[in-house]
């Protein structure tokens, strides 16, 4: 880091410059911070020939016109402006003006201070060997970096003054590259086919769906390729970036961060707080570790993760006083963890959104490590990195996963983990087949494992698994016995899990998602036993489902009249996937619709029309929905208008428009050449 500093500093200590250099490096990576706390101070405090110079920074983030970068300037060069102006304009006549003071003019006619026909010589007033021009943020302006770069070009080059350039190249490159793709694409695709590179579109046959007809290019390339082929050619800015770089930067220095020093730096801010800056201090190594895990370099996240920490520390020392220095641990790798997976935009992210405990995200490693699930491997990437040194059970907080990326801190879901986790440090209270399903078997001691066995099997028998857990526990067991871990004859192990399964379905709740939560059947030597616990667990599985649609249903439906809101807002918000029509009776429904009020009518219809918006199959919901049709027609025939029969009236439309819809097929078409290659170039 000091070497960089000196590069700088070299750079200004020369008397005479006709260029400007560029610190590049990645986003949060703390540029900003190191111009601040390193160069900034560096440069002001040096003297150089005699001289002291003042530093003057500007960000270009947002800034879309070249005027903001003028005014900017201006401003910072100019803090006593009007006194400034008003000396210069008594001391008389002046002619010539430096290029960076050119920009400054129409801010000063602005402020009054100058006469249309003066000579205003603002090489007197506008001091520039003794300034060091900073512009951050290249790659962020919303104006064209060619434009940008010629603008800044002019102090460098006709003032000569010192200019620092600091930017994420990489983020540069795509930027000049993706700006305006839509456009680029649809005019590379129009010259393509007017140069006859385009191949006529296939005529429609009739019975073939449009998905089956391909576009090519004459030249046999792919249509993809030829078309970026064409943007390059015609839009190619990246030439034109290198270009002008070339001739204004001299040097190109690599920022390479000390994080130490500046994660140090960020745990300053934390000192008014003696508890927390006395873990985070004494955790220092945590923090960069999990940080270095991560794989980016952007500090601006890991500051983010330590604000949200400090709010899950106090948090848990308010609620939970007693709670362990390996659970807090734990909460500060998984929350910097989490925050770079959700911020980085990785593909974890979405698989940890999915998963909703501890015990789950456990049952998901066990799949993965020990039984080779595969599906899964994200996860197990994820546990991997973060915790392959720190030996923790407490690898998943549903509740900080949530604060990180909602901004909601779900009070509820806060002590259901922390409940779960004082439940988990006392084994002695956790289910012996739940240690099955979520510890690692070789963290079992020699000593008890065969009373986890043998207790595991107890609950089996009695049915206290959730179905679900059968099937995977089925598994685990199968490895058992292929490991000759247990000695347990496979025709009785298959009898004991069906028969526990059978008792366990009167309580077991519907397992919606079996690709994410069963493990599959391949984990072990595949078997017909392994089979038919899988078709069995389907079975018991449908019925389960019917059962609590049929319960979601008949609470649904039974809240009209009464409490239609609170109807309304849980069947938007947890049941609006479920064919809820087929599981009551519409007779019944229809009499409750007409105990409602008018507006009560139109909220209702409007529910049942939210449903079925994006549903195209309503085989199973058919019926029902003509029998409540049906029954609205025979109540409004030879009924006099009033207003709640136009609103049945209105209920029918609906019913029909939801039982037509259901019946349309899609539309076919000819695909245009510049469609086509427009969405394969946004794929």
């Amino acid at each position: 880091m000091d070497e960089l500093v000196e590069s700088v500093m070299d750079y200004i200590r020369k008397p005479y410059t006709d260029h400007a250099i560029m610190i590049n490096g990645e986003w949060g990576s703390g540029k900003t911070y190191f111009w601040n706390n390193k160069v900034k101070s560096k440069i002001e405090s040096a003297d150089i020939n005699g001289k002291r110079y003042k530093t003057i920074y500007m960000s270009l983030y947002g800034i879309s016109n070249l005027d903001d970068i003028s005014k900017k300037i201006f401003i910072e060069m100019n803090p006593s402006l009007n006194k400034s102006i008003k000396k210069v304009i008594e001391n008389g006549n002046i002619t010539n003006i430096p290029e960076y003071v050119k920009t400054g003019i129409d801010m000063a006619n602005s402020f009054g201070f100058m006469q249309m026909n003066e000579k205003i010589d603002y090489s007197k007033f506008f001091e520039i060997d003794d300034k060091v021009l900073c512009f951050d943020d290249l790659e962020r302006a919303n104006l064209d970096v060619i434009d940008v770069l010629g603008y800044i070009n002019n102090f460098v080059e006709h003032d000569h003054m010192k200019t620092i350039l600091i930017c994420n190249e990489k983020e540069l490159s795509k930027k000049l590259k993706s700006s305006n793709i839509e456009m680029k694409t649809f005019i590379a695709t129009y010259i393509l086919n007017n140069e006859g590179k385009i191949r006529p579109d296939t005529p429609d046959v009739e019975g073939e769906d449009d998905e089956n007809l391909e576009i090519d290019s004459a030249d046999n390339k792919p249509m993809v390729e030829l078309i970026e082929d064409k943007i390059e050619h015609i839009f190619d800015k990246a030439n034109d970036y290198e270009r002008i770089k070339e001739k204004l930067i001299g040097e190109t220095f690599e920022y390479v961060p000390e994080f130490n020093y500046i994660i140090n730096g960020v745990l300053m801010r934390y000192e008014n707080n003696p508890q927390l800056i006395q873990f985070l201090r004494k955790n220092s190594n945590i923090i960069t570790q999990t940080f270095n895990r991560s794989g980016t370099r952007n500090l601006r996240i890991l500051k983010h993760a330590l604000n949200d920490f400090q709010k899950i520390f106090e948090t848990t020392k308010r609620y939970y006083p007693d709670t362990t220095d390996l659970v807090l641990k734990s909460l500060l790798i998984f929350t910097i963890a989490i925050s770079f997976e959700i911020k980085a935009g990785k593909i974890t992210k979405d698989k940890l959104k999915d998963i909703n405990s501890l015990e789950e995200y456990r049952t998901i490693l066990v799949a993965s490590k020990v039984l080779k699930d595969n599906r899964q491997f994200y996860i197990k990437e994820f546990d991997n990195n973060y915790y392959f040194t720190f030996k923790t059970d407490y690898r998943f907080f549903k509740f900080v996963e949530k604060y990180v990326r909602t901004r909601i801190f779900d009070m509820k879901t806060f002590k259901d983990d922390m409940d779960a986790i004082l439940a988990l440090e006392n084994k002695s209270q956790m289910p012996s087949y739940k240690r099955l399903l979520t510890e690692d078997y070789w963290k079992i001691e020699d000593t008890e494992f065969n009373n986890v066995v043998t207790e595991a099997m107890e609950d089996i028998k009695a049915g206290r698994l959730q179905l679900a857990e059968y099937f995977k526990l089925y598994v685990i067991f199968n490895f058992f016995i292929q490991k000759g871990l247990v000695d347990i004859d496979l025709e009785y192990l298959k009898l004991t899990f069906i028969n526990g399964m059978n008792v366990a379905a009167a309580t077991s709740k519907y397992c919606k998602d079996i690709d994410a939560y069963m493990m599959g059947t391949n984990l072990v030597e595949p078997d017909d036993n392994i089979n038919y616990i899988l078709e069995h667990f389907n079975n018991l599985n449908l019925q389960t489902k019917e059962k609590e649609y049929i319960e979601i249903s008949k609470e649904l439906f039974e809240m009209i009249p009464d409490r239609v809101d609170k109807m309304s807002d849980k069947f938007v918000e947890e049941h609006l996937d479920i064919p809820i029509m087929k599981y009551y009776n519409m007779n019944t429904l229809f009499e409750r619709i007409l105990l409602l009020s008018n507006e009560d009518i139109v909220l209702v219809k409007d529910l049942i029309a939210a449903r079925y918006q994006n549903v195209k199959d309503i085989t199973n919901e058919d019926r029902n929905i003509r029998l409540l049709k049906q029954a609205m027609e025979d109540y409004i025939r030879g009924k006099v208008p009033t207003i709640k029969i136009i609103l049945i009236e209105d209920f029918i439309k609906t019913l029909d428009m939801i039982l037509l819809k259901a019946k349309e097929k899609p539309k076919r078409g000819r695909r245009k050449a510049a469609a086509v290659a427009e969405t394969e170039v946004k794929e």
